[in-house]
């Protein structure tokens, strides 16, 4: 089993190059950092946990792309990504760029962790409809994979359209670098179907992830897609885990290539500390 990380990085925590070299140096095969460009002040949408107030550190979050091309020039053979790129916030051939130029400087380790958000109200202020995030979100993936792979891309959708244009650096891995759908639930299966080459669900005990996973697997049979392409990585929350041993041996036994523990943001002062527990715990 793989083990990876999932972590909150801002400008008052440990720089992005430092934590890269300490995780790759530990074992840790993947570093990924969130992405949230900006929070509202006020929100309607609650968080996801404890008394629905959404922590401090989210309006914090460095930008993912800058982040990781800090990681990646620090180290030489530990995985980046995103986890996850907010897709409906972004302009999709900027991304695109920033993908194909992260990847190839990188020398193919990029993974792209991708979402739509569960913050109504931040998806809003990017103009973006949020029942129709999900829809926005396979086509600009769409429009990436045009711009990744043909020397001359061009693209008629409902949510972006361009004529043929020229758009370089291509990305080292090809035909362009993994994209993993970060979400749960029967439209996230139907989502890694049509765009993804991975799924990154998060926090699934072991007889629900069984259960999506049969899901799954029909829905690649029916759509004329291998299941066995599709690299499966559940991203975790250590501290609400317990027997670290056993829960490994069980997401191996259902096919889990790497585990992805979740972590807010470290303070610099405690980095080793907190990363070595982690790697002792978690790396066999």
């Amino acid at each position: 089993m793989q083990i990876g990380l999932m972590c909150f990085t801002s400008a008052e925590t440990t720089h992005p190059g430092d934590l890269a070299r300490k995780c790759e140096a530990l074992g840790f095969d993947l570093l990924m950092f969130p992405e949230h460009p900006i929070i509202p002040v006020t929100h309607k949408t609650p968080f996801p946990g404890g008394d629905g107030t959404i922590p401090e550190y989210y309006s914090h979050s460095l930008d993912p792309f800058i982040a990781l091309a800090l990681a990646a020039a620090a180290t030489t053979k530990i995985k980046i990504g995103t986890g996850i790129c907010l897709i409906p916030e972004r302009e999709p051939i900027v991304t695109a760029k920033s993908v194909a130029t992260l990847d190839r400087m990188s020398n193919g380790r990029f993974i792209f962790g991708i979402g739509a958000g569960w913050l109504v109200d931040e998806t809003e202020v990017f103009g973006v409809e949020f029942r129709r995030r999900w829809p926005l979100t396979r086509e600009y993936i769409g429009a990436m994979k045009e711009l990744w792979t043909k020397p001359e891309s061009s693209f008629n959708g409902e949510f972006i359209k361009f004529p043929p244009i020229r758009c370089f650096p291509k990305p080292h891995q090809k035909p362009h670098p993994p994209v993993w759908v970060g979400a749960r639930g029967e439209r996230a299966l139907r989502n890694v179907v049509a765009i993804g080459d991975g799924w990154m669900p998060l926090q699934m005990p072991p007889a629900d992830l069984a259960a999506d996973l049969k899901t799954l697997e029909k829905m690649c049979a029916d759509a004329g897609r291998r299941f066995s392409e599709i690299e499966l990585s559940l991203t975790v929350t250590p501290a609400a885990m317990s027997d670290s041993p056993a829960l490994i041996k069980e997401y191996e036994n259902l096919g889990v290539k790497r585990l992805i523990l979740g972590s807010p943001p470290i303070p610099a002062d405690s980095v080793d500390r907190a990363l070595e527990a982690m790697a002792k715990a978690w790396i066999v």
